[in-house]
């Protein structure tokens, strides 16, 4: 089971940080190489204990649906999502983040399983497990962009949607 592990130093308050990370709005804004769109559960908004989100994207040239749940959160320090329908076996997000002295470090930990057995585990290793890294640095790298300039606030100034504490 592939598990991949990313640090990002973003100079920004923790709790700016944990709330774009966990904003619907921005998640799609920084996913636009593959057209992801919130389509059922929670679409905008910042997202909370318990509550669901359904994202359609294409990927590999298929249009795809991946349900997620958010299965711990521990503001600002934590929170977990974990699928609970799409194209993966298992898959679990979690995303934690520190006090640093430049501001916040944002750790990603990203645990997926593929289906069909060994055919799938040979995609892991061949191509699928860089294709999710380049997808998480890239999203990483949109987030910290929003957290260090002043666009972030159109992600976490909204009312929050979901169940968790906004």
């Amino acid at each position: 089971m592939p598990v991949i592990e990313l640090a990002t130093v973003i100079r920004a308050p923790r709790e700016r940080v944990f709330d774009l990370a966990r904003s619907i709005d921005a998640h799609r804004d920084s996913a636009v190489g593959t057209g992801e769109l919130a389509v059922a559960g929670v679409t905008r908004g910042l997202i909370g204990m318990g509550d669901e989100v359904t994202w359609e994207a294409r990927h590999f040239g298929i249009r795809q649906r991946l349900t997620v749940r958010i299965t711990a959160f521990e503001p600002p320090s934590h929170f977990q999502d974990i699928m609970i329908s799409g194209v993966f076996r298992s898959m679990a997000h979690d995303h934690a983040f520190e006090v640093h002295p430049e501001g916040t470090l944002m750790r990603d930990r990203f645990e997926f399983s593929s289906p069909l057995g060994i055919l799938g585990r040979i995609a892991e290793r061949l191509f699928l497990t860089s294709y999710m890294r380049r997808f998480l640095l890239r999203r990483n790298a949109v987030l910290k962009q929003l957290a260090e300039s002043g666009d972030w606030g159109r992600y976490v100034q909204q009312p929050h949607h979901g169940s968790g504490p906004a």
